[in-house]
């Protein structure tokens, strides 16, 4: 692998346990995933006041930050799975950390938006989710 290259397979979420200390253990099972780091965008556009038939030039600013996480891939029965659909059943937030390659690691309150379910006749049982911050995350630089 050439320097600087990560491998997709490094993105990972790793869901807490809820002890004191509390240990974080890899979401297992996971084939595809995604890390989403985006703002919405708040105008800030003003018409010229002097001249209002002058053009108009769109200015923004940053607004809500948001941090999202998505995986897919086999469900593996274990004691982090249990741990994680216990939050899903009851709809409540965990903490959480994603190990993004190359940048860091996002930690914190997290919960999950969207889970499903999935499966052929053969194949293994499958599943999806989303991950949203549900509080502020820390950022920890890749060392």
């Amino acid at each position: 692998m050439a320097d600087g290259q990560q491998l997709g397979r490094l993105l990972l979420i790793k869901i807490g346990d809820g002890a004191d200390p509390e240990v974080f253990t890899n979401l297992c099972g996971l084939k595809t995933r995604s890390f989403n780091m985006s703002a919405t965008e708040v105008d800030t556009t003003i018409p010229d006041c002097t001249n209002p038939g002058n053009p108009v030039q769109k200015t923004s600013r940053p607004g809500i930050s948001s941090r999202t996480f998505t995986g897919s891939g086999n469900f593996v029965s274990s004691t982090v799975m249990d741990i994680f659909m216990n939050h899903i059943r009851a709809t409540s937030s965990f903490n959480a950390q994603v190990i993004v390659p190359g940048d860091g690691t996002y930690a914190g309150e997290w919960f999950v938006t969207d889970f499903t379910f999935n499966g052929d006749v053969e194949p293994n049982l499958e599943f999806s989710a989303t991950f949203t911050a549900g509080d502020i995350l820390t950022f920890t630089p890749r060392v």
